[in-house]
Order: structure tokens, then C-alpha cells, then sequence
């Protein structure tokens, strides 16, 4: 087993710019994985993990083989300080772990399409700390997908995976274009529903069954015209107050889980 205790060493190095660079994330088809429930999650989704450092100081090597489970049999598996675990980490308090995996490949292709399937389609999601926040609503509510339209941030950004506590890998979540995705939805007969502040329809009011795309763009701008002439109905949320937007992960949830209540969760 590799030990690491100084901050100049150059794995060190490149986990610092994984952290911070996309390129470097797609160059290296390399993410960085940070915290024990994440990286349990990420396990028991199928992720491939490369390289595990542990520290010693702050957990057991027993609990790192048990969270990493059968593919220690693979991993490169290093010890480090705790100087240096302080240094490749976000939050110290994640159980003294980091995982470096490769970056699951997800297609439109692979989602699964059922005749209740409720998908999650997201037009140029911009902060990793939303998409986060929205894969925790998908996973809790068990949709079939979460498609990401012309994406403004990397799926597997370190916040993205913090945000969702590790959701981001346990939902099938993949990215497309705007084209790509509305052929898909129309080859699969799932009828899209935007959200718009000048729809007409309430979405409460609205039959959400069957096999459906709730739609949603980003908080500054709202949906773009392509998707709101394109979509096969415009909804919208009540607003009673002096604002006329929500944070769209809270949006997410209310449209996703009417969709759910109306199937009897």
C-alpha cells in the first residue's frame, strides 16, 4: 500500500485540479468522489473506482474495505495525512475518503421507458449545486431519468456530487442536446409538458399519467422559445407573492411529485 504525506506529491497535485477543472475531469475520464455515503452510493451504482486514499486518522481501514467492498480487489488503494487528506478534500468532515473513478457514460439510449415513466428534462442547467439538489428529487421520487439539455456545468462537478449526496450516480442521469432530445421524446411517445411563467394551464389541474417530460430552464431566463414551441403543453406554478419564480429545484419537486401522488406514489 502507497502512503502519501506530502502536499507536493503529484497525485496530490492532480486531484486538486479535478477537482477544480472540468477539462482536466474529461481529459483524464477521471471524477472525484468525496465523502462515505457518496462513495457507497457510487459502489452500489456500478461506478468504477481507480485509486482510493484513506486516512488512517480518520477512519479505519477495516470501514474504507467495507465502503469500497469488492472492488478493492482492483483499486490502487493509498493512505495519506491528515495534512493531506485537508488538502484534496471540500468538507473535512467526510469521513477521511476520497475515490477517484472513472466517469460513468450514461446515453439517451439507456434510459429505460416504461408506460409511467416520469423523466426530468433540464435546459441549461447552470449551478452543480441545483443539479445536486434536483437528483435527491428524482431519486426520492424514483423517476426514470434526468436529462440534461446543452448543460452550463459538468454533471459529476464536486459540488453536483455533494449536492445530491451521491443521487447524481444513483438516478440515470444524462446529457443531450436540445435536437437529440426532443427526437427521443417524440420516438418514445412521451409527451412533454414545460413549465412557463405565461402558460395558461396550473399544473395541478392538468392529467400528469402516462409517460411524460416535465421541463424545466433556469431561474435568470426561464425556458427558451424552442422548448416552449415545442413542448406538447405549457404549465405553470401558482405564484401568490411578490416574486414570480421559484428556485427551480423547488419547482422540480412540486411538478415531480404531483406526477407521483396522481400514480399513487
Amino acid at each position: 500500500m502507497n502512503k502519501i504525506s506530502s502536499l507536493q506529491n503529484p497525485l496530490i497535485k492532480e486531484i486538486v485540479l479535478l477537482q477544480s477543472k472540468s477539462k482536466e475531469r474529461k481529459l483524464r475520464d477521471t471524477i472525484v468522489i468525496e465523502g462515505t455515503k457518496e462513495i457507497s452510493v457510487a459502489n452500489e451504482a456500478g461506478v468504477i473506482f481507480k485509486k482510493v486514499l484513506f486516512c488512517p486518522d480518520l477512519i479505519a481501514e477495516e470501514e474504507m474495505k467495507n465502503i469500497v467492498g469488492k472492488q478493492i480487489e482492483h483499486t490502487e488503494i493509498v493512505e495519506i495525512s491528515p495534512a493531506v487528506f485537508s488538502k484534496i478534500s471540500y468538507r473535512e468532515t467526510t469521513g477521511g475518503l476520497v475515490v477517484l473513478a472513472e466517469i460513468p457514460s450514461k446515453e439517451l439510449s439507456d434510459l429505460q421507458v416504461g408506460e409511467q415513466s416520469v423523466f426530468i428534462v433540464l435546459e441549461a442547467v447552470e449551478k452543480p449545486g441545483n443539479l445536486g439538489a434536483i437528483c435527491r428529487v428524482a431519486d426520492a421520487a424514483q423517476v426514470s431519468g434526468v436529462i440534461i439539455c446543452d448543460p452550463q456545468t459538468d454533471i459529476y462537478n464536486p459540488n453536483a456530487i455533494r449536492s445530491s449526496l451521491g443521487c447524481v450516480f444513483a438516478v440515470d442521469v444524462v446529457s443531450s442536446t436540445f435536437e437529440e432530445t426532443i427526437a427521443w421524446l417524440k420516438e418514445n411517445n412521451i409527451r412533454s409538458y414545460a413549465t412557463e411563467l405565461r402558460a395558461s394551464e396550473y399544473y395541478h389541474n392538468l392529467d400528469l399519467g402516462g409517460k411524460i417530460a416535465l421541463v424545466f430552464g433556469t431561474e435568470a431566463t426561464g425556458l427558451s422559445e424552442k422548448w416552449i414551441k415545442n413542448a406538447d403543453m405549457r404549465v405553470k406554478i401558482p405564484m401568490g407573492g411578490i416574486i414570480d419564480s421559484l428556485n427551480v429545484n423547488t419547482s422540480v419537486a412540486i411538478l415531480t411529485f404531483e406526477a407521483m401522488r396522481q400514480r399513487g406514489f
